[in-house]
């Protein structure tokens, strides 16, 4: 990489460790960047998971606060994405490449029209919350286990988007608040990338320079996101991650 390309990687690595700490998309901003870098999609797909660590990592420290209000709900989310981050990290390296270059740019797609529907779907939870029943539910049912086992299953394979899908899975199945509901997010993402980056580092192919320049960036933008990053316009930034989502994605389908 050229000296700019590596501060790009860096600038990268601090505005998705904003977004993981916000909304949850940190991958839909740093894996285009890589693949755009010449990394080829399993690669770039690791190296990410590996780099983007860090920011789940100081995001869940700056919600600590949150994080032990329900401890046993804590202690679900972090099992429960952690081995079905060891399913999706399996799938990504058993699987030939040729699939996954196949199947992200749908993938992308998706985690677009979940970004784009996530103001609706956070407005239907808080409107729940105050018109609901007393919250009472703060237990994961199986069936609400089962669908964070399976975010965490994605979070291992790809992890474009996990925080959004974690949000309505916890939002829909339980009567958490919704400022503990956010924390969880960003505890079940790094949950996922923990074990995904363990196992990657061991079997994966591995860029080691994005990897560490990402992590440079996002150790500091995770932390920062989770104290500042609800002061930026989410609009913007909304439209902003589906716009870059959307390119990356036709692109690679091009």
């Amino acid at each position: 990489m050229t000296g700019l390309e590596q501060l790009a990687v860096v600038g990268t690595g601090l505005v998705a460790g904003v977004m993981t700490s916000t909304v949850g998309v940190a991958s839909l901003v740093s894996f285009p960047v890589l693949v755009a870098l010449g990394l080829p999609p399993v690669v770039a797909n690791a190296s990410n998971a590996v780099g983007m660590m860090p920011a789940s990592l100081t995001g869940s420290f700056g919600y600590r606060a949150e994080l032990r209000v329900h401890p046993r709900v804590t202690a679900a989310v972090v099992v429960t994405c952690a081995l079905g981050s060891v399913a999706g990290a399996a799938l990504l390296l058993a699987l030939p490449p040729g699939v996954f270059e196949a199947v992200v740019p749908w993938l992308i797609l998706g985690t677009c029209l979940l970004v784009g529907a996530q103001p609706r779907i956070s407005r239907w939870l808080r409107r729940a919350r105050e018109t609901g029943p007393p919250a009472e539910q703060v237990r994961l049912s199986p069936v609400t286990t089962l669908f964070a086992t399976l975010v965490g299953v994605y979070g291992g394979y790809f992890g474009a988007g996990s925080g959004v899908m974690m949000t309505a899975v916890l939002g829909l199945g339980s009567e958490l608040e919704f400022r503990i509901v956010n924390a969880l997010k960003t505890l079940a993402i790094l949950a996922s990338n923990l074990v995904a980056s363990l196992i990657f580092v061991v079997v994966a192919d591995l860029d080691w320079t994005a990897v560490l320049l990402l992590a440079s960036g996002s150790t500091v933008g995770g932390y920062a996101g989770s104290h500042v990053g609800r002061r930026l316009n989410p609009g913007v930034l909304r439209a902003l991650i589906v716009a870059v989502g959307v390119t990356a994605a036709l692109l690679m389908l091009l």
